[in-house]
């Protein structure tokens, strides 16, 4: 039986976990956290399943892998909700609207009365919108728990500590997927901050994410059921620090109020910020040197390229391909 032991029990670390059990490895996973939790960048993650809309700013490779998320995650996990997304702009940023439908695929063009049909509570307030109807949504910190549970059930093995993944790697074959904290071994990846906020408003009733398109930073809120939402997507180059910037708040609860006003009355929840690991074209990487594999990269496409990067992992180890995001020119 192949022995595999993954550092890191983040988005990255568990989908690699579970698909290396499904091909019948023998899984030991380390982390420094027992359980997963704020530490994790994953902690914080959107969870929008939304391949076509990313492809307004990100590489084709993240549409097409991103399109074998919401099946895997549905067949993993509960946490998955199949209801599109829905890209609506304010009357003045109309052209952001048309822009954002150049450069992507997958979307029906609705109008105002389409667009309270599908969400009630925006009723009046936009006049014209994209519905990618395809797209889905997860709960990240569900998915999460659910996901560690069935890798323990199936016999995977969880080590609480700090681990070197060279250490591992001397005994066996091993995978690193610590993100962020793989910094120190290498050397071209970034941090790139994101910032967020969980809402509270029982007077607003969601289905689906809405993005909110402005001409210097979209924003776009997730429900999370029982009145609670998720508001974020800024990005700022840098290693996080310790604190949502002032601008970033303004930015997020204005978004909500432009949403519908009754965001102004929301209880702000939790305030997060943490560092997304990135290489320079934000596309992620696997990378072998004798028995160690690095997966990273993943940017903030956590949850929608994890399951694609894990397959790519599996198919390193048992079948010895070249995944088509192996880097082989570095180590």
């Amino acid at each position: 039986m192949t022995e595999v032991s993954i550092i890191g029990a983040g988005v990255a670390g568990l989908c690699v976990a579970r698909t290396l059990l499904d091909r019948g490895a023998r899984v030991t996973l380390i982390d420094r956290q027992r359980e997963p939790g704020p530490a994790a960048c994953s902690w914080w993650a959107g969870g929008m399943l939304a391949p076509y809309c990313e492809g307004e700013s990100a590489e084709e490779p993240v549409v097409r892998l991103g399109q074998e998320a919401a099946t895997w995650w549905q067949a993993k996990t509960q946490a998955v909700h199949r209801q599109g997304s829905l890209v609506v702009s304010p009357s003045r940023d109309r052209a952001e609207l048309t822009r954002f439908a150049r450069r992507t695929t997958g979307f029906r063009e609705v109008s105002g009365a389409e667009i309270e049909a599908l969400e009630p509570d925006l009723g009046g307030r936009f006049s014209k919108g994209l519905f990618f109807e395809t797209e889905a949504h997860l709960a990240p910190r569900e998915a999460l728990q659910q996901l560690r549970q069935s890798v323990l059930a199936d016999g995977a093995e969880f080590v609480e500590a700090d681990a070197d993944p060279a250490d591992y790697a001397a005994q066996g074959l091993t995978v690193d997927c610590r993100g962020f904290q793989a910094r120190t071994d290498l050397t071209d990846l970034r941090g790139v901050k994101g910032e967020m906020l969980v809402l509270s408003c029982p007077d607003v009733s969601l289905s689906r994410p809405i993005r909110l398109l402005h001409p210097r930073i979209p924003l776009y809120i997730v429900p999370r059921g029982d009145g609670i939402f998720m508001l974020g997507a800024t990005m700022i180059e840098g290693q996080a620090g310790q604190h949502v910037t002032a601008r970033a708040l303004l930015e997020l609860l204005s978004a909500a109020y432009a949403i519908n006003p009754a965001f102004g009355e929301a209880e702000v929840l939790e305030i997060g910020v943490d560092s997304r690991p990135a290489f320079a074209d934000n596309l992620p990487r696997i990378r072998q040197s004798g028995n160690l594999i690095r997966a990273n990269g993943l940017y903030r496409h956590g949850f929608l390229l994890a399951p694609a990067l894990a397959r790519m992992v599996a198919e390193r180890i048992f079948d010895k391909t070249t995944p088509e995001v192996m880097d082989e020119t570095a180590t």
